[in-house]
């Protein structure tokens, strides 16, 4: 199995497969609905959606950043996040997540939430959102909401905004 992995910005001849990607990795549809609306959404944002290609060129994981808020601080939000399941634990994932998180700071974003695993995003410098004072409209576990700074600029604080793709949360 590939152990060095290629990341690229998605392209249009890449939707069906990201939406496959998206079904095998999660137990209903609803993600891979939600990426489907969101590209439809403002939120949008091009060169953010980001894919994994195993060493034949096939796509095999994908992670996505669109524009949310911190208070009325512009930020992005990591969701969701996808591999094929029999590459899950291979690194995949992990090369789309940073490639997407590189290409958000060489775009010049600053912030960065989500909502996940916290056994799993720390590795890639979220923390506690928390601790910086950064909240939701909705509970959700104290561990599990994270933030990070892209830069050496403090996190700001205040309610999440998500796209509206995300629903009421």
């Amino acid at each position: 199995m590939t152990t060095e992995w290629t990341t690229r910005a998605e392209t249009t001849t890449d939707i069906s497969a990201i939406r496959e990607i998206n079904l095998a990795a999660f137990e209903t549809a609803e993600e891979a609905d939600l990426v489907d609306a969101l590209r439809r959404d403002p939120a949008w944002i091009a060169g953010l959606s980001i894919v994994t290609l195993d060493d034949t060129g096939a796509l095999v994981g994908h992670a996505l950043l669109t524009r949310a808020h911190i208070g009325d601080t512009p930020a992005l939000c990591l969701a969701p996040c996808a591999v094929l399941p029999r590459y899950q634990k291979s690194g995949a994932g992990s090369a789309a997540i940073r490639s997407a998180l590189d290409a958000a700071a060489q775009a010049g974003e600053h912030f960065v939430t989500v909502l996940g695993h916290p056994e799993y995003y720390p590795r890639f410098g979220f923390t506690r959102a928390g601790l910086h004072g950064v909240t939701m409209k909705v509970d959700v576990p104290d561990d599990a909401l994270m933030v990070l700074s892209l830069t050496d600029e403090p996190l700001p604080t205040g309610t999440i905004r998500y796209a509206a793709a995300f629903g009421d949360i």
